[in-house]
């Protein structure tokens, strides 16, 4: 498993929200040039971009930084929120982006989203699937930067991808999001024994090297973390055994 350290940008800055909640927000005195620079000298492979405005609104709002952070070619880079569009699609892969992950259009546009897989292929779109359990346990699927739940469960979200070459999955547990609670750990290893094929991505709470190597034994690919890199919470060491370059 690697780890793969997310920036969230909001008006061009490095921003968290705790939980998904757009009025929780910590905004940190950081350039994101800085920090893709911080990862790639820790020993990361890839870096995790999320447009919160673009999540929200439907539109990628932070274009030129994430051209800029993919210009210096200093990582491989996956973006996500605002893909509502084969345009942005194009226009991000054009532009040194090397993954592009698609959300709420995966929910609420399935067969476009599924035509863009068949001509980019499954190493260009990942799916991105924000979850919040339901009264009965059930991980219910979130559009809309967390605004909106859906029907659909994760399972049915990526039943319907299978036949279509879906290989890369980020999941996140809005309610651990940020939150410094520790992983869904119980949720990547369901996931990986349901659909052993997929690259799971788990996102959302990792707060130790404990926490990785948890996530590490569901037999999850990468893990996603933001917050706790941000602040330096986990130490080079403790992360070198996660960090394909260190």
């Amino acid at each position: 498993m690697i780890l793969i350290p997310s920036i969230d940008l909001r008006n061009g800055r490095c921003v968290r929200l705790l939980k998904g909640n757009f009025d929780a927000e910590t905004r940190y005195d950081l350039e994101p040039h800085e920090l893709l620079q911080r990862y790639r000298a820790l020993g990361a492979s890839w870096m995790h971009v999320v447009d919160l405005d673009g999540a929200k609104d439907g539109r990628l709002a932070n274009r030129s930084v994430i051209v800029r952070l993919a210009s210096q070619k200093a990582l491989l880079i996956q973006v996500g929120g605002g893909v509502r569009s084969s345009a942005v699609v194009d226009d991000l892969l054009r532009n040194g982006i090397d993954r592009v992950i698609v959300g709420s259009a995966a929910v609420e546009k399935p067969a476009e989203v599924q035509a863009w897989l068949k001509k980019y292929g499954p190493e260009k779109i990942g799916l991105a699937f924000d979850i919040r359990h339901d009264k009965d346990g059930v991980p219910r699927v979130l559009t809309r930067g967390w605004t909106r739940e859906s029907k659909l469960s994760l399972w049915e979200a990526i039943d319907s991808y299978l036949p279509h070459g879906l290989k890369h999955v980020l999941c996140t547990d809005a309610e651990l999001d940020g939150a410094l609670q520790g992983p869904a750990v119980k949720l990547y290893a369901e996931g990986v024994k349901r659909y052993p094929q997929i690259a799971w991505q788990a996102s959302g709470g990792v707060r130790s090297a404990a926490d990785l190597a948890e996530l590490a034994a569901t037999g999850s690919a990468a893990a996603i973390s933001g917050k706790a890199l941000l602040e330096e919470m986990i130490s080079p060491s403790e992360l070198r055994p996660f960090l394909p370059n260190a």
